[in-house]
């Protein structure tokens, strides 16, 4: 066939505004004195840098002899970026990354330059030189170019300007890290191809359709763009970024039957079992060990042959910090160099336990730092990661080798409260979708203290805190970074001093993490009263919400619960004023309860508190609920305990 090349129209639902135009942008390298000039960002006082402009162009053409996917792109992007203060210097290291693995995608026409206002007021330009510009694989799919402006300083403008040959997913992001003054993304071709356009916003979207009569242009714009907001317990922060997405769909030419573009799961599971760097590399005999062989032989049930195995491949492998889900090098490379992605390493994994006579599976994961998979749009580009998932009797695991602290039995809490995509063979009916989610596992802690107060009203005593599954593996992360790290986290916002600190369990995934302190507390006393607060070691010393509003969900991962049963002894002649009041606290739904209850006899204060989370999830619209009951929480938390001399 003839090789055939046309321009295509993209179509949305959003509602039009027609009777707007895109006012034109300056060109490259004509910056307006003023723009040097500005000194803070009018509509977010106090930004340490701002977007001036950022401008996405792209063209599309087909070409039908191309079977696989034939939709090829080329975008043209133009951005300019405003720096305020030192701290927004880094807006000026910049990483493009763009998939190169068909070597027909490439990043070309590139120029990026600096500009200043020397001591006359005149504009200097500085270039960023080409030989400091350098592309850097990522993997074998992946390349970035990278860059640094020079001569940034306070009050620099800078600008670069780029395109993107040959085809990409289509993804345009309104919001950044930093304000955007104005953001916008062009599209110009006919009606021969149909797109879905998915919207991700919630400001207001200017945006024109294609017109017939004047053209076949289509574009989408946002003015005042503030800032992406970190809020506490975002889950990804890319997920609440104002954007759109688009997919092609179909090809429709007169006189051919139309061409449909669009992904289906079944087709993706498909092609991922006959991928030579994923479904191939699952049958590989992976060689086996002596020391591996030695301690299998011995054993018979599957779920400590799982354990043995786990543990091997996480001890014997190395992982580069490359997230994917592919065996780039192939699985067999990797083995023998004990180093490797967490794709090439979880398929090593899969491939030893499948050895082993296990029931196990690769499961597609998208881990709470790429954001939360949108089933209805299938594409793998949307996953992160692959990890294995083993069937026992009616028990399910979620295994992760390149992650060290995560007991077998436990999802990794990046993917736990998410969904997997299990991959077989399609007409084995064994692939789909998995909750992946524990109702018996927990972040939970408990502390025990026991302490004496002096005359003076300085406290001493003892406690034993223990972290239990996901707080556990929290402790543990801390612990590796130092000991004082976690004796840091256990006081954090209070006014403790740990004079002797041990733990014990690190190494023992069936028990929790026992740690043992001894400390001190100086006297907090005033006109005669003397008071004491019981919230100590549980690590709510600071209220995360307190924000009058919220754009993001609430993500708290897993259930939770903490504890705290307080013993102290008052010294001879001292009474308590008066004992806060023994209560319990329910949200409305009931997925949160707070107690606390205490009770004073013979110079004996004994105090018990206790906090149940049971949802791990919230949408904005519940923040005000949740707000509402963490201010009479902390409330209850910070209220003081008084006690005086008889």
């Amino acid at each position: 066939m003839k090789r055939l090349f046309i321009l295509f129209f993209l179509s949305c639902s959003l509602s039009e505004l027609a009777a707007q135009t895109l006012p034109p942008l300056p060109e490259f390298g004509k910056v307006d004195r003023s723009e040097l000039e500005m000194t803070d960002c009018s509509f977010e006082k106090g930004a340490e840098a701002m977007v001036l402009f950022d401008e996405g162009e792209s063209y599309f053409r087909l070409n039908l002899d191309y079977a696989t996917f034939p939709v090829f792109q080329q975008t043209s992007y133009h951005v300019r970026i405003k720096i305020f203060t030192k701290k927004g210097f880094e807006n000026a290291n910049i990483r493009i990354r763009y998939p190169s693995g068909n070597k027909e995608i490439t990043i070309k026409s590139f120029s990026a330059q600096t500009y200043n206002l020397d001591a006359s007021g005149n504009v200097v330009v500085t270039k960023v030189d080409k030989n400091t510009v350098y592309d850097k694989a990522i993997n074998s799919r992946f390349s970035e170019k990278i860059f640094a402006f020079p001569d940034v300083k306070e009050g620099s403008v800078i600008e670069y300007k780029y395109v993107l040959d040959g085809y990409s997913e289509n993804y345009w992001y309104f919001q950044k890290e930093i304000p955007v003054k104005h953001s916008r993304f062009i599209m110009d071709f006919p009606q021969e191809l149909r797109v879905a356009v998915i919207p991700h916003v919630n400001l207001p979207l200017q945006q024109k359709g294609r017109d017939a009569s004047s053209g076949n242009n289509s574009w989408y714009a946002m003015d005042n763009v503030p800032a992406l907001k970190d809020e506490a317990f975002m889950s990804c922060p890319e997920d609440y970024l104002q954007r759109m997405e688009l997919k092609s769909m179909s090809v429709h030419i007169p006189g051919m039957l139309p061409i449909n573009l669009a992904r289906t799961w079944p087709g993706i599971v498909k092609s991922l079992m006959e991928d030579e760097d994923f479904g191939r590399q699952l049958k590989k005999n992976i060689p086996r060990t002596s020391d591996l062989d030695a301690m299998l032989i011995p054993v018979g049930d599957e779920y400590t042959r799982m354990l043995i195995i786990h543990k091997y491949v996480r001890n014997n492998m190395v992982w580069n910090n490359y997230d994917n889900i592919w065996a780039l090098d192939g699985v067999k490379s990797a083995w023998k160099d004990k180093k490797g992605t967490s794709g090439e390493i979880n398929l090593i994994l899969i491939n030893l336990l499948k050895d082993a006579g296990i029931k196990v599976k690769p499961v597609l994961v998208s881990t709470r730092e790429n954001g939360i998979i949108n089933t209805g749009v299938p594409g793998y580009d949307q996953f992160n990661k692959v990890m294995a998932y083993v069937q026992i009797g009616d028990k399910n695991y979620v295994l992760d080798a390149t992650e060290k602290y995560t007991p077998s039995h436990l999802i990794p809490f990046d993917v736990m409260a998410s969904e997997g995509l299990v991959i077989e063979k399609p007409d084995s009916y064994e692939w789909g979708w998995k909750v992946l989610w524990d109702d018996d596992h927990v972040k939970k802690k408990t502390v025990q203290v026991t302490a004496n107060i002096g005359n003076d009203g300085s406290i001493t005593g003892a406690a034993t805190v223990n972290s239990f599954d996901y707080e556990k593996i929290k402790s543990l992360e801390l612990f590796r970074k130092g000991i004082d790290k976690l004796k840091e986290a256990l006081v954090s916002g209070s006014n403790v001093k740990v004079d002797s600190f041990s733990l014990k369990n690190a190494d023992n995934d069936t028990l929790p993490l026992e740690q043992t302190l001894d400390f001190s507390i100086p006297p907090v006393s005033s006109g005669g009263y003397n008071y004491l607060s019981a919230n100590l070691f549980l690590g709510f010393n600071k209220n995360p919400f307190l924000d009058e509003e919220r754009r993001s969900d609430i993500f708290f991962g897993t259930k939770q619960e903490y504890t705290i049963t307080a013993t102290f002894f008052l010294p001879d002649g001292y009474q308590m004023e008066t004992l806060p009041k023994n209560l319990k606290m329910i949200t409305p739904d009931m997925n949160i309860v707070f107690k606390r209850y205490a009770t004073f006899s013979d110079g004996l204060l004994f105090i018990n508190i206790s906090m149940e989370f049971k949802n791990p999830f919230y949408t904005p619209d519940q923040y005000p609920e949740l707000r509402e009951f963490y201010k009479k929480m902390f409330e209850l938390l910070d209220e003081k305990f008084v006690y005086k001399k008889k």
